[in-house]
């Protein structure tokens, strides 16, 4: 079982043993990240080098400059992750939030904003309430 206990792990693919193809994602996301590690999503993803490419190509330009600020999309990304049960994304973009400056107090009242949100999700879906002409 994966530490998500979710089935079987996925082989980590580490830089040594990769394909050029894949080395060159990895060392598009060192130079990107200005590190000089890969993590295991990436390792995992490689044993499908073009679903490497495409998530990291669409990582670069999601979590990229936009009109959200780095600290905001991280706390988006974590809030979704918790919602979702993923450790191990809760994690890593946990990480990557308190690197971009989160605080204790930021990431305890996002909880509590997911929290509450996925609360009123369900009582909202469970009673069928309309929408409001208002919101529309």
């Amino acid at each position: 079982m994966s530490a998500e206990g979710m089935g079987p792990s996925t082989p980590l693919i580490e830089y040594a043993d990769a394909s050029p193809e894949v080395r060159a994602v990895y060392d598009d996301i060192m130079a990107t990240r200005k590190t000089d590690w890969i993590n295991n999503f990436w390792k995992a993803l490689a044993n499908d080098p073009p679903t490497l490419q495409r998530i990291w190509s669409n990582i670069k330009q999601v979590m990229g400059p936009g009109a959200l600020d780095p600290l905001t999309k991280e706390l988006l990304y974590v809030a979704v992750s918790v919602t979702n049960g993923c450790s191990y994304c809760i994690a890593s973009h946990g990480a990557a939030a308190r690197n971009k400056g989160m605080t204790s107090a930021q990431f305890a009242e996002m909880l509590a904003i997911v929290g509450l949100a996925n609360e009123t999700n369900r009582l909202v879906t469970g009673m069928g309430v309309p929408i409001d002409e208002r919101f529309r």
